[in-house]
């Protein structure tokens, strides 16, 4: 038996782990936020300074139009510009490195609209009407394009470089995820088996009693040897969490569910996923079930009176005991992501095992790994999603 210190420090180690992990995705959440945020505010001034070319240009052809006002046109290309220039200001301290470049042209194209703003008001004010439609239609018109058309580049420029930053902290939060819930895995596994105490040999020495000529011997009692189906089951659920780690696809997680079953003596293993914590549970992932067993399946409200609905309210384990003759035994661990509990993993074991802490430890442990999973491929079970709909 494992001394009390070693098991406290063991579950220190423990809380330790899952509270790195849970700092980190803390600030990787406000991260993406603050990225999030910046974006949506670029967007925004990206907009008005496109829609501040356009009203410029606008205005200024009405210069050379029949029957308008200049002295109504100008002050509206004034402000216009104005506004352009305050959008690409406001644009360029946030804008990314992929993004800056285009801002700069813009502003460029921005102060060649200006100047040729002001060659147009000089033709006018000499009453040279026809020089000054000339400049606005060809000159006036190509930078005033010119500069929405950088600034649409721009702004798509930092949508993808915005993409890219969120799908990097998405990375480093489903990393994190994984080691925390790793190292919290195997710490359960170490608690668990626990070795059997080692019974040290008898003397076995021959004691003679004064006096008497008969002997006494002492039995000798062997030290008791490590279980090696314990061992070997331990190897398997260490060597299979690794493999989670290395999931590609749908068919790379189905193979892990056929082991994982072996490993738990399960006859069925299925896999519950539920869009948020108000939406009904669906069967997405079987394992020991027929395609055609898997389609007859409906969706689970979560308020339902069953093991799989209750581990998913409860974000606790559940144990359905077997009935001699009757019904098989079941496991049903909930799958624990950032966001709360994100579905449940089922699996009926044979043999009764399912009272054993070992079987418990196996499907908390597997159950755990699928989070990981679903956080780092969420294309492959939304589809797994689609289909079990």
């Amino acid at each position: 038996m494992r001394s009390p210190a070693f098991r406290l420090t063991i579950g220190a180690a423990a809380w330790i782990a899952i509270g790195v992990a849970a700092l980190l995705l803390v600030r990787s959440e406000q991260r993406i936020k603050s990225v999030a945020d910046s974006a949506r505010t670029f967007d925004l001034e990206a907009r008005d300074a496109i829609d501040a070319f356009a009203e410029a240009r606008m205005a200024q052809q009405a210069y050379v139009a029949a029957g308008q006002g200049i002295g109504f046109w100008m002050p509206k290309v004034t402000a216009s510009s104005q506004r352009a220039d305050a959008a690409l200001s406001a644009m360029r301290p946030s804008a990314s490195p992929q993004a800056l470049a285009a801002t700069d042209q813009a502003m460029e194209s921005a102060k060649a609209f200006a100047d040729i703003e002001q060659r147009v008001r000089e033709y006018l004010k000499t009453s040279q009407q026809l020089m000054a439609g000339d400049i606005v239609f060809t000159e006036g018109t190509q930078a005033a394009t010119a500069a929405m058309r950088q600034v649409e580049t721009a702004r798509q420029a930092e949508a993808q470089a915005v993409d890219a930053t969120v799908a990097a902290l998405r990375e480093q939060e489903a990393i994190a995820l994984g080691a925390g819930a790793a190292v919290a895995a195997l710490i359960v596994l170490v608690l668990v088996f626990v070795p059997k105490p080692k019974i040290e040999p008898a003397d076995t020495s021959l004691s003679i009693a004064p006096g008497r000529s008969d002997t006494t011997e002492r039995i000798a009692v062997p030290a008791a040897a490590p279980d090696p189906t314990m061992i070997d089951t331990f190897k398997a659920a260490a060597t299979l969490a690794t493999d989670f780690g290395r999931v590609r696809d749908l068919d790379d997680l189905t193979r892990l569910l056929s082991r994982a079953a072996e490993l738990m003596d399960a006859s069925g293993v299925m896999v519950w996923m539920a869009e948020d914590a108000a939406a009904d549970l669906r069967p997405v992932l079987a394992h020991g079930y027929g395609a055609d067993v898997l389609a007859r399946i409906p969706a689970m409200a979560r308020t339902a009176d069953n093991a799989a609905a209750k581990a998913f309210r409860s974000n606790t384990l559940q144990i359905v005991l077997a009935r001699p003759g009757k019904s098989t035994g079941a496991v049903v661990a909930p799958i624990m992501s950032a966001n709360g509990c994100v579905g449940a993993l089922s699996a009926e074991i044979r043999h009764g095992a399912e009272t054993s802490e070992t079987t418990q430890a196996l499907a908390t442990l597997f159950a755990a790994h699928l989070a990981t999973v679903v956080a780092q491929a969420p294309a492959e079970v939304e589809t797994a999603k689609a289909a079990a709909q």
